[in-house]
């Protein structure tokens, strides 16, 4: 970095400030760094306060010119002036003012307040032939010294505007410059012969800041330099990636020579890949992996990633997974637990494996387990009417149940639970008879492993599990609900802790049949039926 001194003029004492200019190999200067824009002046505060009325000192910098100190040798050609202009004042001399006014004294304006100018050149000194004024916020101005011939070779802002002006304009000024530091280094890169080089050491908001401006000025070659910039980079975190796409996205067939498919090719594919095929693919590395941690941790990855995929809007893509494939699934998880039933219940089959297989137990309670995470996902996308109806008609499996001990059993209750949290809370509707077959077939074997699933399932809530139980028998019609309450209660004297509590489902069961608060309602609705039932 090299420095040039600027001075302060505070009462006739000039006080040296460094300012750092960056320079590049092709020989141009340019600032890399806010601090020689509007940031800089923000951030200065005076050091010592002033001892007179003297309105704000003038600020000027000149590197070409040393008129400040001459003990400064300069080995290298000049190639910036850099000039800040405040209000400009004489040395404060007062001949008519008394000594007591000065406690009187005027509050110094506010630096961001005050008018600042910037002379930068470009080139070899003294070559330019033509000044490019930037105009940007409070007041904020910067004079660049340029030359003709490189504004016309790479700008088509800069070919169109001097075209409708005389071939001897020396003076272009761009107003409401957002970004003035941007467009400085910019115009700086059409000086520069490796822009790759320059831009490689830049972060990708400011290269993004730098595509901005070069856009504007119709500079296809930083355009592209910058795309190869941003093709190669990584991007960090969620929200960078989102700029990147929303402004290439911007430049998609804009300018001659600018390709922008690399970017893209990052987040979208030319190659047809059906969607169903590759989630479906996913799902049975998943659903394979005898792993455990990195089963369980991609099981919510992926769950998580659907719950994404099913929230967005129908115009978005095709997004959505076929229903048959998660069925296909969990029809040949059930074959593989219902054939590990089978020879978990053969007699002598103490955990028959060989060295490569796993225990019998660990695999019925890993196939249970993908069960309820497919489970998990159709309730998601609001289809698991069928895989309750599916599970309720497990006759085979669930007298193979009865006959295993609980260690090895146990797992396959969450299934149950699932179902039933998911038709207390309406997640899935399944029409009455299933929920009766689900009832009469699941809910025994439920209540007998019921200690085993408290303490050995890693996510079973109870109480979740017991208020999905008792909504689901409150959907019944009321004799039903009473023949399995009543059974329940035998369960629940004998078994007390270990066996579900439904009391709530029980009350309002009881209110329901002998407090009877809708009696006349029920002579209605009989009298509708049998009115219903003589004219058919």
């Amino acid at each position: 970095m090299a420095e040039i001194r600027v001075s302060r003029v505070e009462q006739g004492q000039p006080k040296i400030r460094n300012v750092p200019i960056a320079v590049t190999p092709e020989g141009f200067w340019c600032c890399p760094s806010p601090v020689v824009f509007q940031k800089t002046l923000k951030s200065q505060k005076p050091l010592n306060k002033p001892k007179s009325s003297s309105p704000a000192p003038k600020i000027t910098v000149h590197k070409n010119q040393i008129p400040l100190t001459e003990k400064k040798s300069v080995n290298t050609p000049i190639r910036s002036a850099v000039t800040y202009d405040d209000q400009r004042t004489s040395t404060p001399v007062n001949h008519g003012i008394s000594t007591p006014i000065v406690p009187e004294r005027v509050p110094r304006p506010k630096v961001e307040h005050m008018p600042r100018n910037v002379a930068i050149e470009y080139g070899e000194p003294g070559t330019s032939d033509m000044k490019v004024i930037l105009l940007g916020k409070q007041g904020f101005r910067v004079k660049l010294s340029v030359h003709k011939k490189v504004l016309l070779e790479h700008s088509c802002f800069f070919t169109d505007k001097l075209s409708e002006q005389e071939s001897d304009l020396s003076c272009l000024e761009i107003g409401d410059c957002e970004d003035v530091e941007s467009y400085v280094e910019t115009l700086g890169l059409m000086y520069c012969k490796e822009m790759k080089l320059r831009l490689m050491k830049q972060s990708v908001s400011r290269v993004l800041r730098i595509l901005k401006v070069a856009e504007l000025l119709g500079f296809n070659s930083c355009i592209q330099s910058c795309l190869e910039y941003l093709e190669a980079v990584p991007w960090v975190g969620k929200e960078e990636e989102e700029k990147v796409i929303s402004s290439v996205l911007q430049l998609h067939g804009e300018g001659e020579g600018v390709v922008v498919t690399p970017v893209l090719k990052r987040i979208s594919s030319n190659v047809y890949n059906p969607p169903n095929e590759t989630i479906s693919r996913i799902m049975e590395l998943v659903l394979k992996s005898n792993e455990e941690r990195g089963r369980r941790e991609m099981k919510s990855i992926v769950l998580k990633l659907l719950r994404e995929n099913n929230s967005l809007p129908s115009y978005a893509g095709p997004t959505d997974i076929c229903n048959e494939t998660v069925y296909t699934l969990c029809k040949s998880c059930l074959d593989s637990l219902l054939s590990l039933f089978k020879r978990a219940a053969e007699p002598e089959s103490t955990d028959k494996t060989t060295d490569s297989e796993e225990p019998v137990v660990k695999q019925i309670a890993l196939e249970a387990d993908n069960l309820t995470w497919l489970l998990e996902i159709l309730a998601d996308r609001q289809s698991a009417d069928e895989f309750a109806l599916i599970w309720a008609s497990q006759q085979e499996l669930a007298t193979l149940h009865s006959k295993l001990p609980i260690v090895s059993r146990y797992p396959v209750n969450c299934i149950t639970a699932r179902l039933f949290v998911g038709i207390g809370k309406g997640e899935l509707l399944p029409v009455k008879d299933t929920r009766q077959l689900l009832l009469q077939t699941w809910l025994h074997p439920l209540i007998n492993d019921y200690n085993w699933l408290q303490h050995g399932c890693r996510s079973f809530d109870r109480k979740v599990v017991e208020e999905g139980i008792g909504r689901t028998i409150l959907t019944l019609p009321l004799e039903d609900q009473q023949s399995i309450l009543v059974a329940w209660l035998g369960s629940f004297l004998k078994a007390g802790n270990n066996c579900p509590n439904l009391q709530r489902a029980f009350e309002v069961w009881w209110r329901r049949a002998f407090i009877k608060p809708y009696a006349g309602a029920k002579g209605n609705v009989l009298h509708s039926d049998s009115s219903v039932t003589s004219k058919q």
